[in-house]
């Protein structure tokens, strides 16, 4: 099993042969996140790791044995995950092995954190904050007092819970017959209205990127509705159909109002042919949820691959030369045609924002690296760059 304790010098934590049995494990709907729950007989422990196997974030859970009145060194320095002094713990005369029967994991809808239910009540929570290099462990019911292996679940439970409650039933939603139908009669009503009538539409696109651990048919579905060209708009919006279905992860590291930021959808507005412009979506649509971040306004992403098999490069072009989007959620910032205002649309009682991708080459992305996206947006605008991708 996996250390539980503060690693320096290695991002994957030592993992000696100590004979752990693991009681719980499952693979977060995006296959992003791993959550397990090992025990040695002595301590019970959560590790929460990515598609790498790195641990992410860990707690402890349970002694099983008298605790003692300090630090467990032996245990420690042997690279086994301690025991909890007796003075911070509910149980210091150690309590009962945990039932795997009784072991239930709930992923966040972000798919960056879980919880451990032990017979339907919180046992354990691994936020997204939880970092085992800083030092932060989860929560853990049986922690009376913060420690580096474990912070009081009782503190936090107020919020926990209903996040827990929350997310259960999100998953539950997504499970029932007609939830995709539901949400997918909502989202294109609302391109409708917006964009007018569609074009091709394409379901499911990001299959082949999703997280090394998706089972198939695993979230996030995302589709990709085409509006052509009509009268007064002289070019086509193809638009990502299923992203703003979750949130995305790790907003709430970085923003106080999670809720403004948390539901995307992409789009891009084209004269190019719709079915080369809308290949760039399935590796997009798929990002924050494949590698645990988010897309915000003014971000950029660079492509995977080689410049040459871009979208948005001329398929024939001996010298590529995009290399990237820059993401704006108010395209008219650059010059160019009146943008469409596809405000209006809520999930979850969220605002869905869209983001719109403006291509960019590599020395653009490393000038706004530099100086900011801001600074880039002016530098575009200066240059007479259109946010339309012909």
């Amino acid at each position: 099993m996996a250390v539980l304790r503060r690693t320096s010098g290695s991002s994957r934590p030592a993992a000696p042969d100590t004979g752990a049995r693991v009681l719980l494990a499952d693979t977060s709907p995006y296959g992003s996140r791993r959550l397990t729950v090992e025990t040695d007989g002595v301590t019970t422990a959560a590790y929460l790791r990515d598609a790498r196997d790195t641990v992410i974030g860990a707690t402890w859970i349970a002694n099983h044995q008298p605790a003692q009145a300090g630090m467990d060194l032996a245990r420690l320095n042997a690279g086994l995950t301690p025991m909890m002094p007796a003075g911070r713990t509910r149980h210091p005369e150690g309590r009962a092995a945990l039932d795997p029967g009784a072991l239930e994991a709930v992923w966040f809808e972000e798919g960056d954190g879980a919880a451990v239910l032990e017979d339907g009540e919180p046992l354990c929570v691994i936020p997204a904050w939880s970092d085992m290099n800083r030092g932060i462990p989860g929560y853990t019911r049986d922690a009376t007092a913060q420690s580096p292996f474990a912070f009081p679940l009782e503190e936090e439970i107020d919020e926990f819970a209903g996040r827990i409650e929350r997310s259960r039933a999100f998953w539950e939603w997504c499970r029932t017959e007609g939830a995709w139908a539901q949400f997918q009669q909502s989202a294109l009503g609302h391109l409708l209205n917006r964009l007018g009538p569609g074009g091709h539409y394409w379901h499911d696109v990001g299959r082949q990127f999703r997280g090394p651990g998706a089972a198939p048919g695993a979230a996030p579905v995302v589709s990709v509705s085409e509006r052509p060209a009509r009268p007064g708009r002289d070019f086509t919006v193809l638009s990502t159909l299923g992203m703003s279905r979750q949130r995305m992860p790790t907003v709430e590291l970085y923003e106080d109002d999670v809720s403004t930021y948390a539901r995307i959808e992409l789009a891009v507005a084209t004269t190019l042919p719709s079915r080369r412009a809308g290949s760039i979506f399935p590796w997009l649509a798929q990002y924050p949820w494949r590698s645990v971040t988010w897309f915000a306004p003014g971000d950029m992403v660079k492509w995977y691959h080689e410049p040459r098999t871009f979208p948005l490069n001329a398929p024939d072009a001996a010298d590529p030369r995009w290399s990237g989007v820059l993401l704006l959620d108010d395209p008219g910032r650059l010059p160019g045609p009146q943008a469409p205002d596809l405000t209006g649309l809520t999930v979850g009682g969220d605002p869905v924002r869209w983001l719109w991708l403006v291509p960019i080459t590599d020395e653009e992305r490393r000038y706004a690296k530099a100086q900011g996206s801001n600074a880039l947006v002016r530098r575009l605008r200066d240059e007479g760059r259109t946010w339309v991708v012909s």
